[in-house]
């Protein structure tokens, strides 16, 4: 490292039920790290941060940090009990911040800190937690899943602000487009193993993949036994990647088709009376639909036609109406004006993100086959220790009691029981909280592979990018835009609105953005004028370039063909995003002096 490291520990070791957890472990945390910390459910990431934050004690190992060094943690589920309000809970423990730091940082996230604590959604805890943890002005920040409850909104600026942090952090996400836009460096906690590359999120999965096959040429060293126990997850994992590739050409093929019904003016066709086939392949019709609760316009004249196979994500910030535009579509809820058919024949499945329908008492076997050994798997019969195989289960924890496995594990335990139901419409409400990114291939997996219709509301972008064929973006004025494609297609077609002058979809909860680039002064210099102007360009082009680099370095053969090429990208990405942080800040600077 350049610097000396602010945090080390060397020989980390840790005993959890008569088993090493971890065993001989070096971490060094240098002053500007943004590492990274990727690894299954049940590898270990919590626990590593807590025994970082001295909350559990080591068994073996030397734990080094530098004098004066504040260590702060973002937790996952934070405790808020005994707490009045939020603010109560923001300030509380001898190293609380001040209160002015606090309101401050909820005034950008647009928290109110005077809200009970225990009536608070899970958004609104989350974002008291990150306005407590932020105000410490911490130098190494550990966060565990911060995008969780979060809308896109706060995770953009969640993301900002941590472009702009001067200290370094440690995050587990399943996020990826979060965890790509950020990190410089990967720590990868594999079977009690820590391995670290200098090199963001953006190239890990190349990296891992050489590692995998690596361990493959070493596998004649071990008995047949240990070879099935330590690489049939790692096997499947690899094969799914390269399955997936395959699915997201079809993905795309379906977008293109889905573009051809989706009019410039952005609405679906509804198609005429003579287009017979399209209307007998529709599940869900909606037409000039229209609601609104009290005087505030939820959704105007939407008109959309939702047929069968079609993948739908639903993004907005809260409060945009994504709820009420998911309980239209699915017929729960009336609309004031217009009309919603629902095709007779749709049986549906809900997947909820309050995960309700877990019994802590059940095993996993109550909760699958009803405490048997077989379950019909939609219309299929399968041995239920082979079914939890396919959802990257130890088939040996069939009668482990649900309670005491992870929140993750929970989670993959729904989707496993939820994707069995015969059903031909899947509706899942926020489906990737708490998921590892092994578990997000497999759900990406699962969804390409289902012969209904998908409704899908998230936050998550990468998620969406990889599985929907048409985006409703919603922003919190009724109005809906329709896009053939996922989030990133969204977002191009809101920067392209902005560049053309039309209005783009506002972001509830965030601060006001920067007028637009076309807006004039006669108080900037001549070259204070060009940079106004030019610079949302290069900052655009900036981020075209990461995105291609990026995509490049997903090339899971590329760091072992060509490691020259794969240090060469990974090199031009680092140096694109410090190009554009500068940009960016410069832009903001004159946007300031335009509205002064």
């Amino acid at each position: 490292m350049a610097q000396p490291p602010i945090l080390s520990w060397e020989k980390l070791g840790l005993q959890q039920g008569g088993r090493w957890l971890f065993e001989g472990l070096d971490l060094h945390v240098g002053p500007r790290d943004r590492l990274a910390l990727i690894g299954r459910n049940g590898a270990g990431k919590t626990t590593l941060f807590r025994m970082i934050m001295n909350q559990v004690e080591a068994d073996r190992g030397e734990r080094k940090v530098k004098p004066g060094i504040r260590i702060v943690a973002l937790e996952q589920e934070p405790d808020f009990s005994g707490f009045e309000t939020l603010m109560d809970f923001a300030l509380a423990g001898k190293d609380a911040p001040a209160a002015h730091e606090v309101e401050a940082i909820a005034g950008q996230l647009g928290i109110d800190m005077a809200t009970p604590a225990k009536g608070a959604s899970g958004g609104e805890r989350r974002r008291a937690a990150i306005a407590r943890a932020l105000a410490q002005d911490p130098d190494l920040l550990l966060m565990d899943e911060p995008t969780n409850h979060l809308d896109l909104a706060a995770i953009e600026w969640l993301e900002d602000w941590l472009t702009r942090y001067k200290g370094a952090f440690i995050v587990i996400s399943h996020d990826r487009t979060f965890l790509k836009r950020l990190t410089n460096a990967t720590i990868w906690l594999d079977r009690g193993i820590l391995r670290r590359k200098d090199v963001g999120f953006g190239g890990y999965e190349a990296w891992e993949e050489q590692v995998y096959a690596e361990e493959a040429r070493n596998a004649h060293r071990m008995d047949a036994k240990l070879k099935i126990e330590a690489h049939w997850l790692e096997r499947g994992v690899t094969a799914r990647r390269k399955r997936n590739q395959g699915r997201l050409e079809a993905l795309y093929k379906m977008r293109a088709a889905r573009a051809a019904m989706i009019t410039p003016g952005g609405t679906a066709k509804l198609g005429l009376s003579s287009d017979e086939e399209n209307k007998s392949k529709s599940v869900i019709v909606a037409d000039k639909v229209s609601k609104s609760f009290g005087d505030r316009k939820i959704i105007k004249d939407f008109s959309l036609r939702i047929q069968r196979g079609d993948r739908i994500g639903i993004v907005g910030s809260n409060g945009a109406g994504k709820t009420t535009l998911l309980k239209l579509l699915t017929g729960e809820l009336a609309p004031d004006s217009g009309t919603i058919n629902v095709a007779k024949s749709l049986n549906g499945v809900m997947i909820d993100q309050q995960r309700s329908l877990m019994k802590p008492e059940k095993s996993v076997r109550d909760v699958l086959a009803e405490g048997g050994d077989w379950i019909d798997v939609r219309g299929v019969r399968k041995h239920v220790q082979g079914y939890l195989k396919e959802f990257l289960f130890d088939p040996g924890l069939v009668d482990t009691r649900v309670g005491t496995l992870s929140g993750g594990e929970r989670s993959r335990l729904l989707l496993a029981r939820e994707f069995a139901r015969k059903s031909n419409l899947l509706v899942l409400d926020e489906p990737t909280n708490d998921l590892d990114l092994e578990t997000l291939d497999l759900l990406q997996e699962v969804i390409a592979d289902y012969d209904g219709t998908v409704l899908i509301v998230s936050h998550d972008r990468d998620f969406l990018d990889r599985t929907v064929t048409i985006t409703l973006g919603l922003d919190g004025s009724g109005t809906v835009d329709i896009v053939a494609g996922g989030y990133e297609d969204w977002e191009a077609k809101r920067t392209r609105q902005a560049v053309s002058g039309k209005p783009k979809a506002a972001k509830a909860e965030k601060p006001v953005s920067p007028p637009s680039p076309a807006a004039r002064s006669t108080k900037l210099s001549y070259k204070d004028q060009r940079d106004y102007e030019l610079l949302p360009t290069r900052i655009e082009e900036l981020e075209n370039a990461i995105t291609k680099g990026e995509a490049i370095l997903s090339d899971p053969d590329l760091f072992t063909n060509d490691p020259q090429k794969f240090a060469n990208i990974s090199k031009g990405i680092e140096n694109a995003r410090a190009e554009k942080e500068t940009a960016e800040e410069r832009w903001l600077e004159l946007a300031e002096m335009v509205e002064g």
